[in-house]
């Protein structure tokens, strides 16, 4: 059946209720006299747009559904630009009213947009995926959990104020510092540049890296670089049925082979490991005493050309080296501003 226009002065119900019984009206918009006029109430199911958004026959998606609209049977009608939208305004339309939620199509405006005042508005999710031209994003507080990965370029614009510790630094403060844009003398320390720090007593020179933990979430991880009275470079790696440990390339001219050092822990049996000799600085010859098949793991060190490190010397900044300070890059400090 085809009419052309259907008025419905009250309530539009297609209730729920066995055929042939008394209606069981919704109870939410009342009943009766008291009946809420111009609401509707369809048990089955409603669909909304082009009949042909949901095409699999006697399947329905869900109660509610919505595709875009399109009055084929009346070319001149009006289209609507969206698919769904949601709005507060009043009955009467005032300039400028703001839209609280549009939903449109790749063909169609797109976008949701949520005016919630003072409200939260929350999205629970295993994922979210943002894909975006422009992304503004504007927060009075804003809370990350977990870990955070950005990929590509990121342009900052505007003033970035950050509070509390940044912990990829070489250097740990025990005091609060002092922020200025113009060089600063202390009693301890001169550091000229954008951030100066000023210290209280102590500098902790413990050298490290500090970054995001690689499997738990919400954790950092730091370690800190090897200390010790030399310049030393290490290789170390595995020998399975072979007796030659080749150095690398690079430590001609690197490492002085008169320095170099080799540990060897056997696995599996005792084989009796020994270093026979060491070739010109280059490879190393591992012998087993008792003839078995060699199964180890190696460490190699050797300590670097140049200058050999003085360890204690007399002086109250590393300005007072006895050495070539040029050789080295000592954590907080710059020879370029310090001078004796």
């Amino acid at each position: 059946m085809e009419v052309s226009d259907v008025h419905v002065g009250k309530q539009l119900q297609c209730n729920y209720s066995i055929q042939g019984a008394t209606p069981n009206p919704p109870l939410c918009f009342g009943f009766g006299p008291t009946a809420v006029p111009g609401t509707g109430f369809f048990n089955g199911g409603i669909l909304v747009g082009s009949p042909l958004s949901f095409p699999i026959p006697n399947v329905p998606e869900a109660a509610l559904m919505v595709g875009r609209p399109e009055p084929v049977s009346n070319p001149l009608a009006a289209k609507a630009p969206s698919i769904f939208k949601v709005t507060s305004r009043a009955s009467i339309l005032p300039v400028g009213t703001p839209i609280d939620v549009m939903l449109g199509d790749p063909t169609g405006p797109v976008g949701v947009t949520c005016f919630c005042g003072i409200q939260p508005f929350t999205v629970q999710a295993a994922l979210i995926d943002l894909i975006t031209v422009k992304y503004l994003e504007t927060a009075i507080n804003k809370i990350k959990v977990g870990a955070t990965e950005d990929i590509g370029a990121k342009t900052f614009a505007g003033a970035k104020v950050e509070l509390g510790v940044d912990a990829n630094l070489a250097l740990a403060f025990n005091a609060a510092p002092i922020l200025g844009d113009t060089p600063v003398k202390f009693p301890d320390v001169t550091y000229a540049g954008g951030t100066v720090v000023a210290l209280d007593k102590e500098v902790k020179t413990k050298k490290g890296f500090d970054i995001p933990h690689p499997n738990k979430p919400n954790h950092r991880l730091r370690h800190i670089c090897v200390e010790g009275p030399e310049s030393a470079v290490y290789v170390r790696g595995k020998l399975v049925n072979n007796n030659i440990i080749n150095l690398p390339d690079y430590w001609d001219g690197l490492v002085d082979p008169e320095t170099i050092t080799v540990n060897l822990t056997q696995i599996d049996h005792s084989q009796d490991l020994i270093v026979e000799k060491i070739e010109w600085g280059k490879k190393i010859i591992i012998k087993s005493g008792n003839g078995t098949s060699i199964n180890c793991y190696y460490q190699v060190w050797a300590d670097r050309l140049g200058e050999k490190l003085i360890i204690e010397y007399e002086g109250e900044t590393p300005n007072d080296y006895p050495g070539d300070n040029s050789e080295y890059s000592i954590a907080g400090w710059d020879y370029d501003v310090h001078s004796k």
